[in-house]
């Protein structure tokens, strides 16, 4: 009933992610807040003069006093696993647009409307579709999630547990393995950086392969002046993306994932699915990702159905745009789930609103 009287005031969107969370106002092109999903502890109980000495720390902070700290990471695989800590998050999230927001909000989160909207949904409409299939890969998960008139269909979505997080794991292990040595203790951020500067995904032809390697740095300069060669494998280290079985897991890759989705789903909306596939989230940007998706699958489609590729560069926060692009239509009133609905129905009403 409160929000329904301000229907000019925005909705605040949350974007919860394994690697980041991104907060702003519905309406707005991106969000107006981006932390690492982080929340750091200080590893000595040191007795202070200073009263508001921290307890925590989150996001960028956090991970650049890594070495006095505890870091933990609220959400593993795209689920929550530390409520205190997701908790934080949130908390900073709202003091960051408390002051654009403070006119829709109660104390404490006390909110008049929440809708929670799966992550892929919110990037297809980004992309100004309804039907199609999302590739969402972050830090922490990977799933290939199809979409029907704005629903997902969850008996059909695949999960594989192979991300960013992983490929930045994999890279390390690989620098090491190779004898290099690092004066400065490894912080996930750096290693972060560096997969995201040199790294790419190979098409699997050898001269695909030495053409694009000219392309990218030899050299990564660490926070401390310090400088790392890299090798020639360790450009190719995303391809566990579409290989995961060279980190063990014997699940299908990328490219099978999205025919496995689709081929689930009623063959009337199959060739829907496979004319507007959209990826989605940091773990596509991948210089090659999309080449190497639309090779394998045009080897793993029948010829005469067409396929289409979305890849927008804007998609790490393509969840977050749908969300705000959701949130402005006319139609979307009725999908809120007010507080009165809350205090009707109690927590059940989220699996009846939300779908």
């Amino acid at each position: 009933q409160y929000y329904f009287q301000f229907p000019q005031v925005p909705a605040v969107i949350f974007d919860n992610g394994s690697g980041l969370c991104k907060a702003g106002l519905s309406g707005e092109t991106g969000p107006r807040c981006v932390i690492n999903s982080v929340v750091g502890h200080p590893k000595f109980n040191i007795p202070s003069a200073r009263t508001n000495r921290k307890r925590y720390f989150v996001g960028e902070e956090a991970q650049r006093k890594y070495d006095t700290l505890y870091l933990h990471y609220p959400i593993e695989r795209g689920l929550v696993t530390r409520w205190d800590d997701m908790e934080k998050l949130w908390k900073y999230l709202f003091e960051e647009t408390r002051e654009k927001t403070a006119e829709i909000m109660f104390e404490k989160f006390g909110v008049p409307a929440l809708y929670l909207s799966n992550h892929a949904v919110g990037a297809l409409y980004a992309s100004a579709c309804v039907t199609g299939l999302v590739v969402d890969s972050g830090d922490g998960v990977t799933c290939t999630v199809p979409i029907y008139e704005g629903y997902a269909l969850p008996h059909a979505i695949t999960k594989l547990h192979v991300a960013g997080r992983d490929i930045t794991e994999h890279l390390i292990r690989l620098l090491l393995a190779r004898g290099c040595t690092f004066p400065c203790i490894l912080n996930k951020a750096v290693m972060d950086d560096l997969k995201e500067k040199v790294c790419f995904v190979t098409l699997e032809q050898e001269r695909d392969v030495h053409k694009r390697e000219q392309e990218f740095p030899r050299q990564y300069k660490l926070p401390d002046g310090n400088v790392i060669h890299i090798g020639d494998h360790l450009f190719h280290v995303p391809d566990v993306l579409f290989a995961p079985d060279r980190l063990g897991i014997h699940d299908p890759g990328l490219s099978k994932m999205v025919c496995s989705s689709i081929m689930k789903c009623d063959m009337d909306i199959q060739k829907n699915l496979f004319a507007e596939i959209v990826l989605s989230g940091g773990s596509t940007l991948f210089p090659g990702l999309e080449e190497r998706l639309m090779k394998e699958l045009e080897m793993l489609v029948p010829i005469g159905i067409p396929i289409n590729i979305t890849a927008s560069p804007d998609r790490c926060f393509f969840a977050w745009i749908g969300a705000s692009i959701m949130t402005c239509v006319s139609t979307f009133k009725q999908m809120w789930i007010t507080s009165e609905d809350f205090k009707e129905f109690g927590k059940f009403v989220v699996q009846r609103k939300c779908f």
